[in-house]
């Protein structure tokens, strides 16, 4: 997927009325993503993604410990503007949604594993309109 079919997908999935909204929820997912993954898994995430999108990455992994609301607080507060930590954390799913479909199975798979239970509860439990991911 390019750039735009990513902004898109996540638009779609959330029901973000511009492309901006989307992409800023997209970016900020990531960031804070990044600050919670150990380094060595967002190199690898980051080359498989566009690089518009790629960028929002860290270039090395935080490894900062945090549970799962904190993260969806991060990101509203990444986001800005009025997004609250629900708002936040539809986004988020939709993000990881979209990831999972864009990175590849291994890839994603790698990625989750580094994440606490929590965060695989939460997070990657649902898509937003409520199907099993």
């Amino acid at each position: 997927m390019q750039e735009q079919e990513i902004v898109a997908a996540v638009r779609e999935l959330t029901g973000l009325d511009d492309a901006d909204r989307a992409a800023d929820a997209t970016r900020a997912t990531l960031s804070v993503l990044g600050q919670r993954l150990p380094g060595d898994g967002i190199q690898e995430l980051a080359d498989q993604l566009p690089p518009g999108i790629a960028e929002a990455l860290p270039s090395t992994g935080g490894g900062e410990e945090f549970g799962v609301e904190e993260f969806y607080r991060r990101v509203a507060e990444t986001e800005g503007g009025d997004v609250t930590a629900d708002g936040a954390r539809e986004h988020a799913r939709a993000v990881v949604a979209v990831l999972k479909d864009e990175v590849g199975e291994a890839t994603f798979d790698g990625l989750v594993s580094r994440l606490p239970a929590d965060y695989q509860e939460d997070l990657l439990s649902t898509a937003p309109s409520g199907e099993q991911l």
